[in-house]
């Protein structure tokens, strides 16, 4: 691992320990602390999702042509402030601006690391790479809501106050940080808008990429959009599960995926990647066919507690296969100086999946809960038939990279052989 890649990693931890802070907290900070109430508080978390959903397209543009490392600058600065004035944020159109801010720095965070992963990998250690970025932000997510659900107190403005400082404080260490990495030398797209019309019907006409977007959104809605909506409020309504519980689902989710990341690379990363997918869609398939047995089965409450952690686990560990799979096919799926237009088109299918999943699951699981199980099943299934079809619009070395030359890419390359 070079010093770039260090410092990229490192860049993540601290991002996702500033996450960590404030995003368990925020429904409780707009609703009760500040006293906006419950509409204003889901008003925000949609401004998160509308906020991304516009300015990825754009996001995507700015990184082919000015290069991931000013998108990310500007990204964090936009954050910081965004998360700074939320925490002073006392009228609902205060809160909902400085949502906004925070919602597309945070949108936009992601493609720009994403591609500066890119940059600074080759064929051999992209897997690697990737992976180490998801165990070191479900790390800092894990340390960081642990150490704000100390430090916060909901009779008082100022305690998360403090959380939001310390996020901006967390964006802005992490800006300073980026400064002295020092990125392969990259090559860009010039006539920036020409450019980003061409890439976004480039994108559309590369078959097996749009292929892997409908499979990420169907990922995305059936695992990732259930979390902390439809699945948690199944596991209350149905399977009576309490509030301490559920955390310690939450929990089982980010241990499983702690514990078992490194040990999952060495068993995937010799593996067809279509193959991986697949396998993760008859995982969740299992779990969510427990999460059936905790809700609809006829077992005691201890049971039925066991069972709903052990569905957050499985789903940890399919998430632990997909992190060294997915992120690094965008990457060789995309023609070399596009990697970022990709990374925000992939980006782009997730936020709408986050914003369509609990809309879609947050009632089904709340009332109708033997559909939502059946439907949910279906789907992971699904995952696994699109997986299967996406195989066969890959070359040999996009599903089995190892097959190809290891060589460090240039910005938005994807290693290349013959038979490509």
């Amino acid at each position: 691992m070079g010093a770039a890649m260090r410092r990229i990693h490192v860049g993540n931890a601290l991002s996702a320990f500033g996450l960590g802070f404030t995003v368990p907290y925020l429904y409780v900070y707009v609703a009760q602390v500040r006293g906006l109430g419950a509409m204003t508080a889901g008003l925000v978390l949609a401004v998160f999702a509308v906020a991304a959903l516009i300015v990825l397209p754009f996001a995507g543009r700015a990184i082919v042509r000015r290069g991931p490392l000013p998108v990310l600058l500007a990204a964090l600065v936009t954050a910081a402030l965004g998360a700074l004035s939320l925490g002073i944020a006392g009228s609902a159109a205060a809160v909902l601006v400085s949502a906004s801010l925070l919602g597309a720095g945070q949108a936009v965070m992601q493609p720009a690391l994403a591609t500066m992963i890119v940059d600074c990998s080759s064929a051999e250690t992209r897997s690697r790479a990737f992976a180490m970025q998801f165990f070191l932000q479900n790390l800092g997510l894990g340390v960081g809501g642990l150490i704000g659900g100390h430090l916060v107190d909901t009779t008082s403005a100022a305690s998360f106050t403090l959380l939001f400082a310390i996020e901006a404080a967390m964006f802005l260490l992490l800006a300073v940080v980026m400064t002295t990495v020092r990125m392969p030398h990259a090559p860009r797209i010039e006539d920036a808008p020409a450019a980003g019309r061409g890439s976004w019907k480039q994108l559309l006409g590369n078959r097996a990429m749009v292929q892997l977007c409908v499979l990420g959104f169907v990922l995305f809605f059936a695992c990732y959009g259930q979390f902390e909506s439809g699945l948690s409020a199944y596991g209350v309504e149905a399977a009576g599960i309490s509030t301490s519980a559920l955390g310690t689902a939450l929990a089982a989710n980010t241990l499983m995926i702690v514990v078992a990341q490194f040990a999952v690379l060495r068993f995937v990363e010799r593996r067809r990647r279509s193959r991986v997918i697949a396998a993760v869609g008859l995982i969740w398939a299992v779990a969510w066919a427990v999460a059936g047995y905790a809700g609809l089965g006829h077992g005691s409450q201890e049971m039925a507690t066991a069972a709903f952690v052990s569905t957050y686990a499985l789903f940890g560990l399919g998430e632990a296969m997909l992190s060294p799979t997915v992120a690094p096919l965008v990457a060789d799926l995309a023609p070399e100086g596009m990697a970022g237009q990709y990374n925000s088109a992939f980006a782009l299918v997730k936020q709408l999946a986050l914003a369509v999943g609990p809309a879609v699951g947050g009632p089904l699981g709340a009332s109708l809960h033997a559909p939502y199980i059946v439907a949910f099943l279906v789907f992971s299934l699904g995952i696994t038939v699109l997986a299967v079809r996406l195989g066969r619009q890959l070359t040999e070395v996009q599903d089995q990279p190892w097959l190809g030359k290891s060589r460090v890419v240039a910005r938005g390359g994807a290693p290349v052989s013959a038979d490509v």
